[in-house]
């Protein structure tokens, strides 16, 4: 039986690049779980490697057909993103391992669905002061820096992945980000225990 190895973190925690080197590793050999969202594509994004970009009507189909899994709608400064992951056939846990990516409160969804044994957390944690810099690089990277939707995630991942609620969730593991490279080899080294 195969499990899903959940990555998660506060913005700019490094979840993304994390999560690509972990799927590059051949030696993991893990599947991705690509999520579905309702925000604009960035800059470098494609369809279908970081997310399937729907719209809310494409959500609101799978929400009548019972396929979502769990989801997420943030009131954003440009209007509501929803993010949200779907049973649409890729997750064959009988077959493989899987990564996934997401916030605690996905987390939590995915271990209700799929169950406690089937879920690992690998919570990625960076300085708040570090965060804060690399949030800044991002945007300034973007045609278009949206410069309040990255204050208001970062405030608002304050009290989403507050001490109390990573307990609550039993997550008591964490990955310090502050050198890619030894974080990258201390994950791979968690995941290769637990596959």
């Amino acid at each position: 039986m195969g499990k899903i190895f959940y990555i998660m973190g506060k913005s700019s925690s490094g979840k993304d690049t994390i999560y690509r080197r972990l799927l590059e590793d051949r030696e993991l050999e893990l599947r991705n779980i690509i999520l579905y969202t309702t925000r604009p594509m960035r800059q470098g994004e494609q369809p279908g490697r970081e997310y399937y970009f729907v719209n809310e009507e494409d959500f609101r189909e799978y929400q009548a057909q019972g396929r979502i899994i769990e989801s997420r709608t943030y009131q954003t400064v440009y209007g509501p993103w929803i993010y949200f992951t779907a049973d649409d056939g890729q997750i064959e846990l009988e077959k493989r391992n899987y990564l996934g990516i997401g916030t605690l409160e996905s987390y939590i969804c995915m271990k209700e669905y799929y169950g406690e044994g089937n879920l690992c957390p690998l919570y990625i944690e960076v300085e708040d002061g570090e965060r804060l810099k690399r949030a800044i690089h991002r945007e300034e990277l973007q045609p278009e820096p949206k410069y309040a939707e990255m204050c208001r995630r970062f405030l608002a991942d304050e009290e989403d992945f507050s001490p109390e609620n990573l307990k609550k969730a039993g997550i008591i593991r964490h990955f310090e980000n502050t050198e890619l490279e030894s974080c990258v080899k201390e994950l791979k080294t968690c995941i290769q225990k637990l596959q």
